[in-house]
């Protein structure tokens, strides 16, 4: 049996949950009606944060602030919800999830680096029966997609041991595309040499400065072995096949082994046997396939306190797990930042289109971009 003090709890969340619906309507009433007499947002806001705290108290004037400032938040929403209806991004994602479509097995898909690479066995997995076109970097995998030269491409994102990827998160903000699908591939980094090459010779180490940092371990353990970064493991291994001294080696796949006729010098170099990296399947217009359960947007948020904190509390009360916070500089602003999110759902959650309709609007999010709904 509850004591008083839990029954006078109970009675109080009551009456704020009647309060906070009658304020709710009530500006929702007023936007409505489209009236012009409204005072200055931000004024007003200041002045009731000011009234509010100061009756508060010392002791509960910051966490008064933090609710006020979640009730502005949420009725602004309610108010731009009221005055534009759904957002034009809801009706796409709504239209794309309709039509169904199931992710081909047979594609024509842009691919970084060469065959044997770990990028090739994520399209693999992908594609049963892929055309595979390779490229020479991320940024020309992009541009494939975007000029409809490419269906489809595929881009690693984050590797388990060594982190995002940032050069294709700066890419990002650059090209138009959609992430339509993920998959994570088993890295398995071995050292490859020319035939006949002895590991005690070998002092010249070139590989992707991904695989590079996944392989720190064995690389400190071979100080006089000088490292050289390239721009692909599979590429790397093609070139040291081409031609090249006994001394030097590549970090790459075991596969690129047999298909460039090289020697396995040492296996399981990486420093974790748990290396995986995420690979993204992008096209240049939104597809969500009937499977699809995650969610990648992006955006820029003022540089203001607590303007972080008012986001990731809107995915919480949607009842929506963020699986990933990655942020990045903007490039000639000091100390402001990107942020992208990805978060688990059903791209016909009513609560999520709810949120991606109110953020996808709302005026003091810059850049906000919509990556894709995938599985």
């Amino acid at each position: 049996m509850e004591t008083e003090p839990y029954k006078e709890i109970d009675a109080i969340d009551d009456e704020i949950a009647r309060l906070f619906r009658r304020r709710m309507e009530i500006a929702g009433g007023i936007a409505a009606a489209g009236r012009d007499d409204r005072p200055d947002e931000p004024a007003r806001e200041r002045a009731t944060l000011a009234r509010v705290s100061g009756a508060a108290g010392a002791d509960a004037r910051r966490d008064t602030r933090m609710l006020f400032n979640t009730i502005f938040a949420l009725a602004k929403a309610r108010r731009r919800a009221a005055e534009a209806g759904e957002s034009p991004l809801v009706e796409s994602i709504r239209s794309a999830a309709a039509a169904r479509r199931p992710f081909p097995e047979q594609a024509v898909v842009a691919c970084p680096g060469a065959e044997g690479s770990y990028a090739q066995q994520a399209t693999s997995l992908m594609f049963p029966v892929p055309t595979i076109l390779f490229f020479s970097g991320f940024e020309s995998v992009f541009e494939a997609v975007e000029k409809g030269m490419c269906p489809y491409g595929i881009l690693p994102i984050e590797n388990s041991a060594a982190g995002s990827v940032a050069q294709v998160y700066d890419l990002m903000v650059k090209h138009r595309f959609h992430i339509v699908r993920s998959v994570a591939v088993k890295v398995d980094h071995v050292l490859l040499g020319r035939r006949g090459a002895k590991l005690e010779n070998i002092r010249e180490i070139s590989s992707h400065p991904h695989a590079i940092a996944q392989c720190g371990a064995f690389l400190k353990a071979h100080p006089e072995i000088r490292v050289v970064p390239g721009v692909n493991t599979a590429v790397a291994a093609r070139e040291l096949a081409a031609g090249g001294p006994a001394c030097r080696a590549v970090i790459a796949s075991r596969p690129c082994a047999e298909l460039y006729g090289l020697d396995v010098l040492a296996g399981g170099i990486s420093d974790t046997a748990f290396n995986y990296t995420r690979f993204i399947c992008i096209s240049r217009e939104m597809e969500i396939t009937p499977d699809a359960d995650r969610f990648s947007i992006m955006m820029s948020l003022p540089h203001r306190p607590g303007s972080l904190n008012g986001i990731i509390s809107k995915f919480a009360a949607a009842g929506v797990n963020l699986t990933k916070l990655e942020s990045r500089p903007i490039p000639g602003m000091d100390f402001e930042f990107r942020f992208t999110f990805e978060f688990e759902s059903s791209p016909t959650n009513p609560d999520v289109l709810a949120l991606l309709s109110e953020l996808s609007m709302d005026p003091e999010i810059e850049g906000f971009t919509f990556l894709g709904a995938y599985a």
